[in-house]
């Protein structure tokens, strides 16, 4: 007999909790809000010998599939009673605990210890704590009658009498609380109790699965609402739900906000972000395995879109799903992803934005939803948030506002980019803004965009159109070297884009513009002669091909990107011969032949990833290159290339990342300008060159992963210039007293190598602020003679070490965050520095007392954890009084700028590979 599906009436106990969407304005961010890369979710606490390899395999396997993280540790392969300090943090760092009590649970120590730290959790800290009985009654717990009463007399014998004592209160507890019996739930079928419980974890984690909406929304709420009115609440039916409008006009902040609320109702999701765009530049079946990943969690092959229409065909016909398909221009990506909606669950949600309303009137789609202008009201709000900073003009201001408001039509994007270009600019410039819109047709949303474009000097507008074609997703890093050897400014030009809100960076420093502003960016390049690509500054992709086949090249173009689509190309200097002004190539795979001479003498930019080994131009001397990548290429150090690029004189980045034919770099003494030089994945790197030490100008040298690698050339400390260096992954044993004359260096990183010692010269280093040596195994301790003091320069500092002391901290005036961590041995703290706005504390079971935490007056956040002797100390208690200390209530948090001495405890989480 066929089971039904569970539904939330089948879990009287547990419901699916929903929390309100708290939204207000723009469309730039997207993505998901992921919880850190290797932080407990949910702990598993169970009997190995009773469920191990039955429901809590199941169970486990079913979390980890619907992408929650889930810690399981089998009791039956622990050795000794005492349980160990590093699960019970654990326990306490967990979002959910999950005891599952079986017919066995109380005679293990191990798990009555478990039980006990979970419930101590819910009490302190309001961790979710969701017990399973497993064919166990929980009167049985609360009276401990018969086993359970026999299993508790049983630890009597060799175990303290309070803490047998503790682990009955517990069971009491357990037994005394709602949760899932087995044998209750669809008569005893487990899968169904397996689903329920995934179901209601997810509920609880819902926030970490919700999208990222902007925090400053105008009259989102009203909208989502309306949408989901037409939607079946029992979700017994499939819906497809279309999202239309203009470019800039709110679609995707709708649709996620959207998504954001219907989410707690399906275990399976996905958001398909941008897929126009993905799909013109990865093609369609990169989608469809980000798709078949993020509902199967796996990583199945899809070599066409027909082969990826099979899986989703074949596999998610049993699932009820919620999908969002971004930014969809082409009916065939439709097909290829979702069909007609009968290859999912009844019940599923398909939610798509897309410009075009006829690509959902083709689709059928159900529900079809028209993201309109805002109102006046609403736009004078958004507006003035960002003119403003508040939600209303100012008063000699209010007028112009209204006017400004009413002529971009409602448009939030045009709001946002208008609002900002005003932002303090006199009264005589809001004037000509204003004359401006007036002219520019409603209708026109480009011309709206492009009185921002057009207020920005000749520098500017250049940065702005190279990132519009080449630099969306990339580090602002790279690039401004070629600015800078243009001559157009780029710190001033990318902090004007940057305010006025035409580009974004991100955290990582990338690039980002929001896809309408991309699109003009490319019209305005377009429209510099729309017949005849030649004549244009910037080509890619297929112009940029047909312009170089056809020998067609002219001294308008400055800037040629091929990618892929050039590979196993051969173009001789003739071809670019007439390109005079190229300061811009990227290609990928291709050959250059014949003679260069003379040629290309404005190129700055040079991305030559997949070249081969046997170089064959003759006279290739771009004398004025800047950048040069020649990343994952079949290169030697006899490469015959390094001769003729000794020309380029003014080189200032070379990349050779995952060049894994490079035994030993090439002499680099007359790139005496270089400041960037990258060797990731160098496998078989063996020696770096002797000239490295003639660099005067380098300032960052990433060796990451250069496996071959064991000592550093005795030249490299004289790069007095020198600010990063990254010797993780490599097998360098040594860090020796020389590293003290790298007077400027700023980030030191070690992870993952075969450091054997620090040089306590390390103490020299007064600019450095970041130190990262962790999980070397041979590193036993700190340097020898110890450390008396540290660089003042440090700001973050985090100590994780087993000496018995620490170095001198209060002549640290900048450190603003303190972390003490697994400092087993420490008993008691330095005087503290003033300034200090975090501490946080964990693992320190010896430490005492802090001798100076009242005169920390500019402390926010203080968290101490797992170490219980200052937590009951009365300088703590004392300040629990009047400030904000949490003992153990949040998780922990990773600083950049930090320094760190570690011993790789087994605890600790290793680096993604």
């Amino acid at each position: 007999m066929k089971r039904k599906e569970p539904t939330p009436s089948e879990d009287p106990i547990y419901e699916a909790s929903s929390s309100s969407t708290s939204l207000h304005v723009d469309e730039y961010q997207g993505g998901t809000e992921t919880p850190k890369e290797n932080e407990c979710q949910v702990f598993l606490s169970f009997r190995g010998k009773d469920t191990g390899k039955g429901f809590t395999d199941y169970l486990y396997t079913s979390l980890v599939d619907a992408g929650v993280r889930v810690f399981r540790e089998d009791n039956e392969l622990r050795v000794g009673t005492q349980i160990g300090s590093e699960l019970l943090c654990t326990i306490m760092q967990s979002k959910i605990s999950i005891p599952i009590i079986s017919k066995n649970y109380a005679s293990s120590k191990w798990c009555l210890c478990e039980l006990a730290q979970m419930l101590k959790c819910k009490r302190s800290k309001g961790q979710i704590v969701l017990p399973i009985f497993h064919k166990v009654e929980p009167s049985q717990l609360r009276h401990l009658t018969g086993r359970w009463r026999e299993a508790v007399n049983a630890h009597n014998e060799n175990s303290d009498e309070m803490v047998v004592k503790e682990w009955e209160g517990a069971l009491k507890e357990v037994g005394s609380m709602l949760g899932w019996e087995s044998d209750k739930i669809d008569n005893g079928h487990e899968g169904t109790l397996v689903k329920i419980v995934v179901r209601k974890v997810k509920s609880e984690l819902k926030e970490l699965f919700l999208l990222n909406v902007p925090a400053q929304l105008v009259g989102i709420d009203d909208h989502v609402e309306s949408i989901m009115g037409n939607i079946d609440g029992e979700f017994n039916n499939t819906s497809l739900i279309g999202i239309y409008g203009m470019g800039g006009i709110g679609k995707t902040t709708l649709a996620k906000a959207l998504y954001n609320k219907l989410s707690g109702h399906f275990e399976y999701h996905s958001f398909m972000a941008d897929i126009r765009e993905t799909s013109r530049r990865k093609g369609i079946e990169c989608i469809q395995k980000q798709l078949i990943y993020d509902i199967l969690r796996s990583q199945d092959e899809v070599s066409n879109v027909d082969e990826g229409i099979g899986v989703i065909k074949s596999q998610f016909t049993s699932k009820k799903i919620l999908v969002l398909l971004d930014d969809v221009d082409d009916n065939t990506h439709l097909n290829a992803l979702i069909g007609d909606g009968r290859w999912f669950k009844a019940g599923s949600i398909i939610i798509i934005t897309t410009r075009d309303k006829r690509i959902l009137d083709e689709a059928r789609t159900i529900h079809m939803y028209q993201r309109n202008e805002l109102p006046l009201d609403q736009s004078l709000m958004l507006f003035s948030r960002h003119a403003f900073g508040k939600d209303s003009p100012l008063s000699d201001y209010e007028l112009i506002s209204c006017d400004i408001v009413s002529t971009t039509g409602g448009l939030p994007l045009a709001l946002v980019v208008i609002g900002s270009l005003l932002c303090g600019k006199t009264k005589e410039v809001w004037k000509e803004t204003l004359n401006k819109l007036r002219n520019a047709p409603h209708r026109k949303v480009q011309e709206k965009l492009r009185i921002s474009y057009d207020a920005l000097d000749n520098d500017e507008q250049q940065i702005f159109l190279d990132i519009a074609c080449f630099f969306i997703g990339s580090s602002k890093k790279t690039p401004t070297y070629m600015w800078d050897s243009c001559g157009f400014f780029p710190r001033k030009g990318i902090d004007t884009l940057s305010h006025m809100s035409l580009i974004k960076i991100d955290e990582d420093g990338n690039l980002m513009m929001h896809d309408q502003l991309r699109d003009l960016g490319r019209e305005i390049v377009r429209l510099e002669n729309q017949t005849k690509p030649q004549k244009r500054s910037r080509l890619w992709i297929q112009e940029a091909i047909d312009v170089l086949d056809s020998n067609k090249g002219t001294n308008k173009i400055e800037a040629l990107r091929l990618d892929k689509y050039g590979l196993g190309r051969r173009y001789t200097g003739e071809q670019f011969k007439k390109m005079t002004n190229l300061r811009f190539l990227q290609v990928d795979g291709v050959d250059f032949i014949g003679d260069f001479q003379n040629f290309l003498p404005e190129l700055r930019w040079l991305q030559w990833k997949g070249c081969p080994s046997n170089f064959t131009a003759d006279n290739f001397h771009p004398k004025k290159l800047v950048v040069l990548d020649l990343s994952n290429s079949a290169i030697s150090e006899d490469w015959g290339g390094w001769d003729p690029l000794k020309m380029a004189t003014e080189l200032k980045v070379l990349n050779l990342d995952e060049c894994k034919f490079l035994k030993r770099t090439p002499d680099l003494s007359t790139f005496k300008r270089l400041e960037i030089l990258h060797l990731v994945l160098c496998y078989n790197l063996e020696e770096l060159h002797p000239s490295i030490g003639k660099l005067a100008s380098l300032i960052e040298l990433d060796l990451t992963d250069c496996v071959s690698i064991t000592k550093l050339p005795e030249s490299i400390w004289n790069l007095r210039n020198l600010r990063v260096l990254d010797i993780s992954g490599t097998h360098i044993t040594e860090l020796p007293d020389a590293i003290g004359m790298l007077a400027k260096l700023q980030k030191l990183s070690a992870w993952v190598c075969k450091l054997e010692g620090v040089s306590s010269n390390i103490c020299k280093l007064t600019s450095l602020e970041e130190l990262s040596v962790g999980y070397c195994e041979k590193l036993q301790e700190l340097p020898p003679s110890g450390l008396t003091y540290l660089p003042s320069s440090l700001t973050d500092l985090v100590i994780a070490w087993q000496g018995q002391s620490l170095p001198h901290l209060s002549q640290l005036t900048r450190l603003k965050k303190l972390w003490l961590f697994h400092c087993h041995r420490l008993e008691c703290v330095p005087e503290l520095p003033i300034g200090l706005s975090e501490l946080n504390i964990a693992r320190c079971g010896k430490l005492k007392a802090l001798t100076n935490l009242s005169d920390l007056k500019h402390l926010q956040y203080f968290k101490i954890w797992e170490s219980p002797s200052l937590e009951g100390s009365p300088d703590v208690s004392n300040f629990r009084r009047t400030q904000m200390i949490e003992l153990g209530l949040k998780e922990s948090r990773g600083f950049m700028g930090s320094l760190i001495f570690e011993r790789s405890p087994r605890w600790f989480p290793r680096p993604e590979d």
